[in-house]
């Protein structure tokens, strides 16, 4: 999940210092990850962004100034973004949705497990998407209300879905990278990105934490 033997390359953006210290040294802690750039607003965070160059950015949604959605809205848009994961608590789930369709690849709560942490900026680097089960099991209840269109549709649509894609899509409701699904379906890793573009397509959805979200909602478990 690392890259080669570097570790992963992390900016964090967080307005509360002894937040950014805490979770810097639950990360560096593990050796497997490395704080290049920290930020206490959106401005700030994509100026580390562009200086650093990060594997994966991690954000908290609510920062004086520059907010973290709004700061997420610019990055996203732009062509090889690094993957993003929202730091977030129980009682912002109308957040969560929005970064939802932004596209954010995960939701964390603040209050994770450092093992948890750790696991989930590796498994974001490695091209997966980061799910807290209880981020899931709280905002699943509000999808159809906070959701787009597509994702209010798209139950039907499960069926449509080829064997093999169904067992990715299985991978993507794990929080599974690419290369992982690919190693327990005896796939190449090339091979599974075309069957998630492909599913994506069908289910009318944006993005790999999209369909997550409507595997669990249809109680499609991991394989």
């Amino acid at each position: 999940m690392v890259h080669g033997e570097s570790p992963v390359r992390v900016v964090l953006a967080d307005d509360e210092p002894l937040m950014r210290a805490g979770l810097r040294t639950v990360l560096e802690a593990s050796g497997s990850v490395r704080v290049v750039g920290q930020a206490a607003d959106g401005a700030e965070l994509l100026a580390a962004v562009d200086a650093h160059r990060p594997d994966v950015v991690l954000v908290d949604v609510q920062m004086p100034g520059t907010g973290g959605l709004a700061a997420l809205r610019v990055l996203r848009s732009r062509p090889g973004a690094p993957p993003a994961a929202v730091l977030t608590t129980f009682d912002l789930d109308e957040y969560v949705a929005e970064a939802l369709q932004i596209g954010v690849q995960g939701f964390l709560l603040k209050d994770a497990e450092p093992d948890a942490l750790v696991r989930a900026v590796l498994d974001l680097a490695a091209g997966g998407a980061v799910l807290d089960p209880r981020i899931t099991a709280r905002l699943l209840p509000r999808l159809a209300q906070r959701c787009p269109p597509s994702l209010q549709q798209a139950p039907s649509r499960l069926g449509e879905l080829t064997p093999r894609e169904q067992q990715v899509l299985r991978g993507l409701a794990a929080g599974d990278s690419n290369a992982t699904i690919g190693i327990r379906l005896g796939l190449a890793e090339a091979t599974v990105k075309k069957y998630v573009s492909a599913l994506l397509v069908k289910l009318g959805v944006d993005n790999r934490v999209q369909a997550a979200l409507l595997a669990h909602s249809w109680g499609v478990g991991a394989p």
